[in-house]
């Protein structure tokens, strides 16, 4: 079975997760950190903001690729997929820019909820 939704939006994360990735290597290399933090904020910050999308990304994706493969509607796969990247995105901007409360640290942080909100309870109406 192929899932064409989960895969696109799939891929659009795992770039995200890469561009991210490449910031932590990035200061790392420059502040001649190995290993943990070096207690330097930004590395801190910039760790955690990855850290964050991998913690969210996977449980989101395997309830959109569950939706798909159960034959969910597709408009509704797409609109939970754009949910989680635009939300992850708007989360990484906001969290990387900002240690306190921030537009997009609390809109990415709905976003990504919401996505996984709509998938998960798509999947149990499918399943009753």
């Amino acid at each position: 079975m192929l899932f064409p939704i989960a895969a696109l939006y799939g891929s659009l994360c795992g770039v995200l997760i890469l561009v991210l990735a490449f910031q932590v290597v990035r200061l790392r290399r420059r502040l001649k950190v190995g290993i943990g933090d070096g207690s330097d904020h930004q590395l801190k910050r910039s760790i955690r903001v990855h850290s964050n999308a991998v913690e969210y990304i996977p449980t989101a994706l395997v309830l959109l690729a569950f939706f798909e493969a159960n034959g969910g509607f597709k408009y509704l796969a797409h609109v939970a997929g754009m949910l989680l990247v635009l939300g992850r995105v708007l989360h990484a901007q906001g969290l990387g820019s900002s240690h306190g409360t921030s537009f997009g640290r609390f809109w990415g942080t709905c976003f990504t909820w919401l996505s996984i909100l709509i998938l998960s309870i798509a999947n149990l109406v499918m399943f009753f």
